[in-house]
Order: structure tokens, then C-alpha cells, then sequence
């Protein structure tokens, strides 16, 4: 069984390399997802209303980490492109909740694939035992993340 890094400084530098990993995948994917034609604020809120079903705004915004008026501008921006709509909560009249239209969820899961298939034409470079390892590093990942209570991966 492998061993963990003995002191603080090698777990640092684990940190860093896994964060410079992880920027460059996401770089790599940032090119497929401006295929969508919409920009990564609106894809990113548009994967959280997606995901999380009908949200609030300022759900939305704690989500995406951003102030509710620059996050009702994205909504706005989403909705004129027909890709959300906005109803009256039926717990309070006075809320409103942002939901996805068939649009913007067929444009979402379209993207996602794009991306997923992009990954893995990367992926396929490899060989059998290499991707044995990343499965099992990603797992470990995983299960460090789902003890942060700060933390939600179950969004895709």
C-alpha cells in the first residue's frame, strides 16, 4: 500500500500539481464549451439551474459565488435566449425560481458530452494500467472532497 506523503511540504507540492492538472484540463475543455454560443458564466449557471432543479436567485448566486444583480443580468441574458424561464415558487408567491427549458437543458447535456468526449479522445492515449491509476487517484479525489461539508461534487 502506498504511503502518504510524510510532511507538509510534499503534501504542498502534490496540491500544486494536481491544481496545475486540473487548470490545464479545464483549459482544454474551455474550447469545446465555446461551441455551446453562450460564455462560461452563463454555462456554468446554466449547469447549476440543470442540476439543482428550480433555484432561487439568490441560490444561484451563493452557488456560482456571485452578487444577486450580476447574477439576475446572467438570468436575464439565459432566459432571452430561451434556455430558462422564470415561475412563482408555490411555497412563497413572492419568490421566484429559475428553471431550465428543454432548450437549455438539451444545450447543457449536449456540452457536457462534447466535453466528456474530448476528454476522452485525450484518455485513449493511455494504456490500460496508466488508466487504472487515474481511476483510482480520481476515486481517492473523490471521497477527500465528500468529507469537505463546503463541498458538493454530486454536481456534475
Amino acid at each position: 500500500m502506498a504511503r502518504r506523503p510524510r510532511n507538509n511540504g510534499s503534501l504542498q507540492e502534490l496540491a500544486d500539481r494536481l491544481h496545475s492538472a486540473a487548470i490545464h484540463i479545464l483549459r482544454l475543455l474551455r474550447g469545446q464549451d465555446s461551441k455551446t454560443g453562450i460564455g462560461p458564466a452563463q454555462l456554468s449557471a446554466l449547469s447549476v439551474i440543470v442540476f439543482a432543479g428550480p433555484i432561487s436567485l439568490k441560490d444561484l448566486a451563493g452557488a456560482e459565488q456571485v452578487k444577486a444583480p450580476t447574477m439576475s443580468r446572467i438570468v436575464d441574458a439565459l432566459q432571452r435566449a430561451g434556455l430558462v424561464n422564470r415561475l412563482a415558487d408555490r411555497q412563497d408567491r413572492r419568490a421566484v425560481l429559475i428553471r431550465a427549458t428543454p432548450k437549455g437543458t438539451a444545450l447543457l447535456h449536449k456540452g457536457r458530452k462534447r466535453r466528456v468526449e474530448f476528454l476522452a479522445s485525450y484518455l485513449e492515449r493511455l494504456n490500460y494500467g496508466e488508466l487504472k491509476e487515474i481511476e483510482k487517484a480520481l476515486k481517492a479525489v473523490q471521497e477527500a472532497l465528500q468529507r469537505s461539508p463546503s463541498v458538493n461534487i454530486d454536481r456534475p
